[in-house]
């Protein structure tokens, strides 16, 4: 089973949901995992429980866990055979690379690589290639993190910003 763990890039969760399409289809089981913003807020882009309804379905009915405690065990005593985050947030990516853990995803990034297992980000940030790059760069070096392959989604009005190309997911 690999986990899937979804923040809140809110304009890219429709790009992560076809991901998590694409992985399932492929025959991967898989448990969804949100984060707080992602399970209790409303946007222009999707309704919270539309989109819980949308991720448990593909999910085979596994409700996604949401909250710190329930994320803790899938380390040791709930091994995942990858995790996956997508989108991860700069601010997601900055707690994970500083050791933070204070949301259902950093406890279950934390909780995965406590066992040496493939963690995968497919960043989506506005602040990557300035605020974050060194998060970025310290991320690189550790070992079992791997990134998506990133671009800038527009350079001219959002020139510090990456976004994963979320079609990869399933290749990596």
């Amino acid at each position: 089973m690999i986990g899937y763990a979804i923040c809140g890039s809110f304009c890219t969760l429709s790009h992560s949901l076809a991901a998590l399409r694409r992985l399932r289809a492929d025959g991967f089981d898989v448990l969804p995992i949100f984060s707080s913003s992602v399970h209790t807020t409303n946007t222009r882009f999707w309704q919270t429980e539309e989109f819980k309804t949308a991720v448990t379905g593909l999910c085979g009915g596994r409700e996604p866990i949401h909250t710190i405690v329930d994320a803790e065990p899938l380390g040791p005593a709930m091994p995942l055979e990858a995790l996956v985050i997508a989108p991860c947030t700069g601010n997601t990516l900055a707690k994970i690379a500083q050791g933070i853990t204070d949301t259902p995803v950093t406890m279950a990034a934390k909780a995965h690589l406590r066992e040496d297992r493939p963690l995968l980000l497919a960043l989506a940030s506005n602040d990557s290639m300035s605020a974050n790059l060194e998060n970025i760069s310290r991320l690189l070096l550790r070992k079992q993190v791997f990134f998506v392959p990133m671009r800038q989604d527009d350079p001219e009005r959002k020139p510090h910003s990456l976004v994963a190309d979320f079609t990869y997911i399933s290749d990596c």
